[in-house]
Formats: structure tokens, sequence, C-alpha cells
């Protein structure tokens, strides 16, 4: 009986303790349920890393850029230019294809579609003008050409339209006169007449239109131009990058404020000289200008004097030294990221006076200025581009001396600096061509169809790298927040890409250009977007060292409790074999 007793008193003591085993037990399994359940994905949901969708796989299609450039020629033959058996067979379409591969990842493709026609009478009636110059605005008046086409009018060899020795006349607008000899259309079929033609158009259509060196030159961005095209890389070194403003400063310098009283009709010399070329390169870009004096402000360089002519010069090897000095005076415009045009006109000092620029060759410059590539150009004025050239620096002349400016002289100069600067393209025509002035707008429309051409190409080469790097850059961080702005940003250039590349395609040029901007607007706020700065981001490594110390302490004795209910449940599952053995 007591043995009895003994055995149930140690059952019934046994069984408080049991219990607080088991809600021990529970409770650890509970916490850790908790934990894993609850407090594991709530973690990860709030730290995780918001990404937002991009369109990768176009993305990675833009990357393997494929551009095809159209252009439609229209040759219209004039009366006597061909025979009534060649009329029969007019009108006529041919198209011309040429592919070229730049690099492993861009390719190019033109396409010429040449339309043969007959004129009009009223077309007769202009070609049957006193000059060149009128046929050609009579012909623009009849019917404007869109951008980025041309119309060839054939002329026969007894008109009067072209000088002897002139075969080609280049105009004003899209237009131009080629002039055949009669011996060429008698006996001969339509086929060899236009083989015969066939040089002289692509000799047109290369001056007037794209061409693969200027094209390939606009790729600068994203391939590497060969050394054979020396002039292109001139030419496109020279010129500004594509951007959707431009900021152009006029600055005269007045070294010597004592001596000279100046005067410049700036405002007037722009709204003549200027502001018509910057309206018809209103498609290309916005422009803003503005004027300053700046008192006391020296080129940096001592003159040297040629004691054979009396004058001081400033050799070529040292105009690059002239620049920095006055750099540092102009200021900046900080309220705006487009490129700043600096032209600044110098009037010398009476020490100093008259001052000439010598080339590599000692011979003077006629324009008596010069222009430093992607920054603007400097004029020194002489004495005989001021209307009181009597008054200038006489002897018995009472200082401060009036200058006035002849502002004409000056803005052609500043002028011809400006298109080179916005590369407008000037090259040598062929023999046997004539081009015409480009008139008071300062820019022909086929020279504003080239640059456009040229403009368009590098806004799409530069878009597809700037997406391009920053696709790449986004996969190799995979922390990086991608937030819905810069989603829309990437989405739309992408969107804006694919439309430029197809309205090239089309040959609707204008359309291609405003696109390719869009395009590269987007990619660039994209790009430069501050929620993508690195340093908003931390390494792995950074973060297992701030995360360690706050979930170590509370992990462990959950890993622990967890440890020893399985270790007492195998232990309880070995007591329970031998006894039913």
């Amino acid at each position: 009986m007591k043995i009895r007793r003994a055995q149930q008193f140690v059952k019934y003591s046994d069984q408080p303790v049991m219990l607080k085993l088991k809600r021990g037990q529970l409770a650890a399994l509970s916490i850790a349920a908790v934990v894993i359940i609850v407090g594991v994905p709530l973690w990860w949901r709030t730290t995780e890393t918001y990404r937002a969708w991009l369109p990768v796989s176009q993305i990675k299609e833009l990357a393997k850029l494929q551009l095809h450039l159209s252009a439609d020629v229209e040759v219209v033959f004039a009366r006597g230019t061909v025979t009534p058996e060649q009329q029969k067979k007019v009108p006529l379409t041919q198209t011309q294809n040429m592919e070229h591969r730049v690099d492993e990842d861009t390719a190019l493709s033109y396409r010429y579609e040449t339309r043969y026609r007959t004129a009009t009478i009223m077309e007769e009636d202009a070609l049957n003008q006193p000059t060149a110059a009128e046929a050609d605005l009579s012909l623009h008046t009849l019917s404007e050409s869109p951008s980025g086409s041309l119309v060839v009018y054939v002329i026969p060899e007894s008109s009067s339209l072209l000088p002897q020795n002139v075969d080609v006349y280049i105009g004003q607008r899209r237009t131009a006169l080629l002039r055949i000899g009669s011996q060429m259309r008698v006996g001969k079929t339509l086929e060899q007449l236009l083989a015969h033609m066939e040089p002289r158009i692509k000799q047109v259509l290369h001056v007037m239109s794209f061409s693969h060196t200027d094209i390939t030159a606009a790729l600068s961005n994203r391939v590497r131009i060969s050394p054979g095209n020396k002039e292109s890389i001139a030419d496109s070194m020279r010129a500004f990058k594509s951007s959707p403003g431009y900021e152009i400063t006029f600055s005269l310098l007045n070294p010597d404020p004592k001596s000279h009283r100046l005067h410049w009709d700036i405002e007037g010399a722009v709204e003549t000289y200027i502001q018509p070329l910057l309206t018809k390169l209103s498609p290309v870009a916005n422009f803003s200008i503005d004027s300053q004096t700046l008192y006391y402000a020296m080129l940096g360089v001592n003159p040297r004097f040629d004691s054979s002519r009396s004058t001081y010069t400033l050799n070529a090897d040292s105009l690059a030294h002239v620049i920095n000095p006055v750099e540092a005076r102009l200021g900046s415009n900080a309220a705006s990221s487009n490129p700043v045009l600096n032209f600044l006109l110098y009037i010398p000092d009476a020490h100093h006076s008259p001052l000439y620029i010598h080339d590599h060759k000692k011979q003077q410059v006629p324009t008596n200025a010069f222009h430093s590539p992607r920054w603007g150009g400097i004029m020194i004025i002489r004495q005989c581009w001021v209307y009181n050239v009597n008054e200038f620096y006489e002897v018995d002349t009472v200082f401060p001396v009036d200058i006035n400016i002849d502002m004409a002289k000056v803005m052609g100069v500043f002028l011809a600096q400006l298109r080179l600067l916005l590369g407008v393209q000037s090259s040598t025509p062929p023999p046997g061509f004539l081009v015409a002035p480009c008139g008071n707008a300062g820019l022909a429309d086929w020279e504003l169809d080239r640059l456009m051409w040229s403009r368009s190409v590098e806004n799409i080469a530069t878009a597809t790298t700037t997406i391009t790097s920053l696709a790449q850059l986004l996969d190799q961080i995979g922390n990086i927040v991608i937030n819905d702005n810069i989603a829309q940003q990437v989405s739309s250039a992408v969107t804006s890409l694919q439309l430029a590349v197809s309205e090239l395609e089309a040959g609707n040029l204008g359309f291609a250009l405003q696109y390719s901007k869009e395009a590269i607007l987007s990619s660039e706020r994209a790009f430069f977007d501050p929620s993508l700065l690195h340093l908003l981001y931390f390494p792995d490594d950074q973060k297992f060292a701030i995360y360690i110390p706050l979930f170590l302490p509370m992990c462990v004795p959950i890993l622990l409790s967890l440890l020893k209910i399985v270790s007492e449940a195998r232990q309880k599952h070995r007591e329970k074999k031998p006894k039913k053995d």
C-alpha cells in the first residue's frame, strides 16, 4: 500500500512539471510560427525593392540598330529633252537600295525612289524665266517639296538658264536644274538616257541629300569612325552635339574704356542677320540669344609687333591661349543646361592697334577672326570696319574715341561661324556645279534637310545608347528602385525611338526628327533621374552588417528552443520503443 501511494504521489507531482514543459514548447512553437509565417513575409514585403516593369525585350532589339533611310527623288523632263518615243515610257519609277554594315550592332540601309515624269505647262512657263534663280523661285511657288525630297528638272542644252560651263544648278530650295546635250536623246532609248544621267543624279544627291559619310559621322556616339573619313570627323568634332536647345551669347570686349566709347547695334543686327537663320532652324532646336559688354577684358596673349608693316599680329599658334582668360569673364547661365555658343568681338586698345591674325603660313586672315570647335568664335575689329575711320587713333585724337561698329561685316563672319558650329556642312561641289547663295535666311532648304538627316540619326544613336546603358545598369544592380516615373520615361523613349526609325524608313524627315528629339529627352530624364544615384543603395555585405545585430539576438533563443523540442521528441520516441518490445 505504501509503495502504491508513493508511486501515485510521484505521478501526481510530475503533472505540473509536464504541463509547464508543454506550455513552454507551445510558446516556442507559437513564437517560431509567428516569426516564420508573419514576421518574415512582412519584413520581406516592407524591405523589398520596388522595380517597375521595363520593356527589356524592346530595348534589346534597339541595341541592334538597323536604320533605313528613304529619300524621294523626282526627275522632271522639260520640253526638248526626250523624244516622243522616249516620252511614251514616262512616267516611270525606279528604286535603288544600298546597304552598309557599320559594325556588329549597327547597319545602315539607303533607299532612293526616283520617279520620272514630264513637266507640266506651268512648270514649262517657270523654266522660261530669264535666270536660274527666278526659275527656282517660280518652281517653288508652284509646289513646295516636302522635307527630305528633291526635284531635278532636266533642261535642254539650248536653255539660257545656265552659263556655258555649268551643267547643274542647285537652288535655294529643294530644286536642281540639270542640262543634257541634244545628242543624248537622238537615237537613244529611255534606258540609255537614264543610264547617262545617273552619274549626275548621284552627284546631285550627294550634294543636296544625305551621304554615307555624313550619316556615319552622326553615329560617332555609338560606333568608332574609320580613319578614312577624316574630313567628316573634323566637321563632326567642330560642330556642337545635338541638343534640344542652344544658348547664343554675343560679347563686346572693350579692354580700354578710357580710349574707346563703343557703339554696336547688336539688337538690330541679330534681328536682321541671325534671327532668319534661327527661325529656319527651329525644327532642329530652340535658341535663345543674349548680349553683353565686358570692360577691361584682355585677350591674355601679348601681340607681336611687325615693324615692316607697323602692325601687331597674333600667330595661329597663340590663338589657343586666347580663349581661357576671356572665358573666365563670360559667365554662364546656371538656369539652363543647354550648350552655349560664344561670339566675341574684340576692340584692340590704343597701344596694340591695328591688330591682325596670321595663319600658319604667316598670311593675314581676311576676316581677322577664328573659331574654336564646340565653343564659339572670336573676331578682332579692324579700322576699316568702323564708320568714323578718320577719327580712329589719329595723332591729335581726343580720347575717348566714339567708335560705331559696322555690324554688317561683323555679323557676316559670325553667321558663317554659327553655321559651322551648328553642323551645317558646306562641301565643295563637283566640277560643273553652280550652287546658289543661301539668301537672307542664311540657309538653303536642302542644307536644312541635310542637317535634319544627320540630327535625326545622331539623336536615335544617342538615345539607344543611353537606354541600353540604363537597362544594363539596372540589370546589374538589382536593389536600385525603379519608380513609375522612370519606367514611364523609358517606355516613352522606346516608343519614340521606334516611331523615329519607322518615319525615317518612310521618308518622313520632319516627323522622324521630332520623334528622335522626344526620345533623347525621355532617355536623358530617365538616365539622370536623382533616384538612381548609386549613393542611395548599399552593397550586400553592408546590409548583412546592419541586419545581423538586429535579428541574431532574437533568432538564437527561438532556434535553441526548437532544437530542444526536437531532441525531446526524439528521446520520447526512443523510450516508447522498448516498452512496446
